[in-house]
C-alpha cells in the first residue's frame, strides 16, 4: 500500500475513533442531563453541595490567611527584635575605645582580640555559656571584606539580592536605622534542600571611620512553617467534613420532602391511568400532611364528576339511539308520501310542484343531517371503530371520484387525477376513508367556482397521503383550522350548493384522528384551497411526516421564484421600454 494511502486510512481510523469517543460522551452527558432534570432529590443535594463547598473554601481560605498573618506577623515581630539588639551588640563592639582605665585594664588583658570576634561568639551561640543557637548571622564590609564574619555556612551569596539592593540604596540614603525583611526559600551549604527562612537586614554604620557593616539575620521559619501546614491540614479536614455533613443534612432533608411528592407524583400518574381509587397515606398535620389532604380529596372528586359524565354519557347514547329508532319510523312515513307527491309532481300546479321537488330535497338533508349526528355522537361517546383491511389507496381515491363525478358534472368542475404507478397499500378502514375522500372532494367542488379539481396520491415507506386541491375563493389566515369546526362556515350568510350539513369535514377529522393520521388544510385568499389526507400504512404506528407537501408546488414555487427574483427598475423609455412604448416592471410580472 503506498505511503500516501496508508496515512489516509490511519487518518480516517483515527477520525472513526474520535467520532466514536464524541457520540459516547454526548451520550453519557445526555444521560447526565436527563437524570439531573428528572430527579428533584439529586437537585437538592448537588446544589447544597456546591454552595457548601463555595462557602467552606471562602471560609477557609479567609481563616488560613488570618491565620498566617498573626503567626508570620509575631514571628517576624520577635526576629527583628533580636536582630535589632544584635546589631546594637555590633555596634558597641565596634565603636572607638575610650579614655575609660577600666577598659584600657580590660583590653590590656584581652590583648589584641577582635572585639568582632567576640561579639560574633556570643550571638551565635559558639561559647559554653551562650544560648541556644537558633539562627545565622552574616555581617559585610563592602570597604574592607577581611573585617566580614559569617556564622557556619552562611555566604554573601545567600543574601537575597533585592534585601541587599534595599541596604545599598538605604546607605546612599543615610537612612542607618531602617531594617529590611524578607521571606524567601534559601538552601545553605551543606544542608540538602532549601528552608523557608526571614532575612532581616540593617545596617551599623561606624563614627568616626565612616565604614558600614551589612548586618544579616538568618531565621529560620521551619516551626511556623510546620504550624501552618498543620493548620491547613485542619481547615481542609474540617471543611471536607463540614461539607459532607451538610450534604448528608441535605439528603436526609430533601428526601423528607421530596418522598412524598414522588408518592404523590406515582399516584397521580396511576390516577391518570384510570385507577380511580388511588389515595395517598396522610401522616402528621403539615404542609405534605395537608397537600395529601388535597391530593385525596381532589381524587375523590376526579372520580365522582367522571362517574357523573359516564352515566351521562350513558345516557346521551342510549338517548341517541332512541331518538335514532324513533325518528326514523316517522321519517321512512314521510319519506314515502315524500316519494309519492314527488313523482306525482307533474299533475300538480307550478307552485305545489315546487313544494314537491323542495320536501324532497330537505328530506334527503335531513337524512344525512340525521345520518352525520348519530356518526358525530359515536365518536362523543368513544364508541368508533375501524374496521381495517389492506387496501390499495388508489382504488379508493377512484371509487370516491366516481360517487363525485355527477355532482362535479353539474357544476362544469373536471376531476385532475396525478396517481403513482406503484401500489399504494395501507392498512384502513375502506368505508371511513372513501367517506372522507367524498367529503374533500364535494367541499371543493362547492367551493371550485367551477374549476378543476386536482387530486395527488403519494406514498413513501411509512405513509400514503392524498390531497384534494382546488382553486376556489380559497380560505383566510387563521380559517385552516376553523374550516374542520362543526357548522362553521367562512361566509355565514352563503347558501350551501349542494346540501351540506356542515358536519363532513368535522367527521372526516375524526376518521383520520381514529386511524392515526393527519388531515390538514391550506388555502389563500383567491389562490384556492388544498386538503391533504395522512395516513399510516401500517396500522397503530405514528407519523413522522407525509409524502406530499401541504402547499400546492406551483405555490411553492412561485414563492421561491418571488424570494430569489431581485426587482430591476427599469427606464420608461429608450432600451427598457416595452413593446407599445410603456414601462416594463419586471417586479410586477405574473408568470401565471
Amino acid at each position: 500500500m503506498p505511503p500516501t494511502r496508508k496515512k489516509r486510512s490511519r487518518r480516517r481510523t483515527l477520525r472513526q475513533i474520535l467520532g466514536g469517543v464524541r457520540r459516547r460522551v454526548r451520550r453519557a452527558a445526555g444521560r447526565t442531563r436527563s437524570i439531573w432534570r428528572r430527579s428533584l432529590h439529586l437537585q437538592v443535594v448537588t446544589s447544597t453541595l456546591v454552595i457548601s463547598v463555595i462557602v467552606v473554601v471562602v471560609l477557609g481560605t479567609f481563616l488560613f490567611q488570618q491565620i498566617n498573618n498573626s503567626v508570620v506577623q509575631s514571628s517576624q515581630q520577635s526576629s527583628s527584635g533580636e536582630a535589632t539588639a544584635d546589631r546594637l551588640r555590633i555596634a558597641d563592639a565596634l565603636a572607638p575605645e575610650t579614655d575609660d582605665p577600666a577598659k584600657a585594664a580590660d583590653g590590656g588583658e584581652k590583648g589584641a582580640a577582635d572585639p568582632l570576634d567576640d561579639v560574633m561568639d556570643t550571638i551565635t551561640g559558639s561559647r559554653d555559656d551562650a544560648s541556644e543557637k537558633r539562627y545565622e548571622v552574616l555581617v559585610l564590609n563592602l570597604t574592607n571584606p577581611g573585617k566580614s564574619r559569617a556564622s557556619n555556612s552562611v555566604e554573601p551569596a545567600n543574601v537575597p539580592v533585592g534585601l541587599r539592593l534595599s541596604l545599598q540604596r538605604n546607605i546612599r540614603e543615610y537612612k542607618y536605622d531602617k531594617t529590611v525583611g524578607f521571606i524567601q526559600s534559601i538552601r545553605l551549604a551543606g544542608e540538602s534542600q532549601s528552608q523557608l527562612r526571614f532575612v532581616v537586614g540593617g545596617i551599623v554604620h561606624v563614627l568616626p571611620t565612616g565604614e558600614n557593616y551589612e548586618v544579616y539575620h538568618f531565621f529560620p521559619f521551619n516551626e511556623e512553617e510546620e504550624l501552618l501546614t498543620n493548620v491547613r491540614l485542619a481547615i481542609v479536614v474540617v471543611g471536607l467534613g463540614l461539607v459532607l455533613l451538610l450534604a448528608a443534612i441535605a439528603y436526609l432533608v430533601a428526601r423528607q420532602v421530596v418522598s412524598p411528592v414522588r408518592l404523590a407524583r406515582e399516584a397521580a400518574e396511576r390516577l391518570a391511568a384510570g385507577k380511580l381509587d388511588e389515595r395517598l397515606k396522610v401522616r402528621g398535620e403539615d404542609d405534605l400532611a395537608r397537600l395529601a389532604n388535597s391530593f385525596n380529596e381532589m381524587a375523590a372528586n376526579l372520580a365522582l364528576k367522571i362517574h357523573q359524565l359516564e352515566e351521562l354519557s350513558q345516557v346521551q347514547r342510549q338517548f341517541v339511539s332512541d331518538v335514532s329508532h324513533e325518528l326514523r319510523t316517522p321519517l321512512t312515513t314521510v319519506r314515502m308520501a315524500a316519494d309519492l307527491l314527488y313523482d306525482a309532481r307533474e299533475d300538480f300546479d307550478p307552485m305545489a310542484a315546487r313544494s314537491a321537488e323542495l320536501m324532497q330535497a330537505q328530506l334527503e338533508r335531513f337524512e344525512s343531517m340525521l345520518t352525520d349526528l348519530l356518526e358525530i355522537s359515536r365518536y362523543d361517546a368513544g364508541a368508533a371503530t375501524l374496521d381495517l383491511d389492506s387496501v390499495d389507496v388508489r382504488d379508493v381515491v377512484l371509487r370516491a371520484i366516481g360517487d363525485s363525478e355527477a355532482l362535479a358534472e353539474r357544476h362544469t368542475t373536471r376531476f385532475e387525477l396525478r396517481l403513482p404507478n406503484e401500489p399504494c397499500m395501507a392498512e384502513i378502514d375502506n368505508r371511513r376513508v372513501e367517506r372522507i375522500l367524498r367529503n374533500l372532494l364535494f367541499n371543493a367542488i362547492e367551493h371550485g367556482e367551477g374549476r378543476d379539481v386536482v387530486v395527488t396520491v403519494g406514498a413513501d415507506r411509512d405513509a400514503v397521503a392524498v390531497a384534494v386541491r382546488d382553486h376556489g375563493i380559497g380560505l383566510k389566515a387563521g380559517e385552516d383550522t376553523m374550516v374542520f369546526d362543526r357548522f362553521w362556515r367562512a361566509d355565514p350568510s352563503r347558501a350551501r350548493t349542494i346540501g351540506g350539513t356542515g358536519l363532513g369535514l368535522a367527521i372526516s377529522r375524526e376518521d383520520a384522528t381514529l386511524h392515526g393520521g393527519w388531515l390538514q388544510a391550506w388555502g389563500q385568499p383567491g389562490e384556492g384551497s388544498q386538503f391533504r389526507l395522512t395516513l399510516p400504512r401500517a396500522a397503530g404506528s405514528d407519523l413522522k411526516g407525509s409524502p406530499l407537501s401541504l402547499v400546492p408546488p406551483e405555490i411553492e414555487m412561485r414563492r421561491t421564484w418571488r424570494t430569489a427574483m431581485t426587482p430591476v427598475l427599469l427606464p420608461a423609455s429608450g432600451d427598457g421600454a416595452g413593446f407599445d412604448g410603456t414601462a416594463y416592471d419586471r417586479a410586477g410580472y405574473d408568470e401565471d
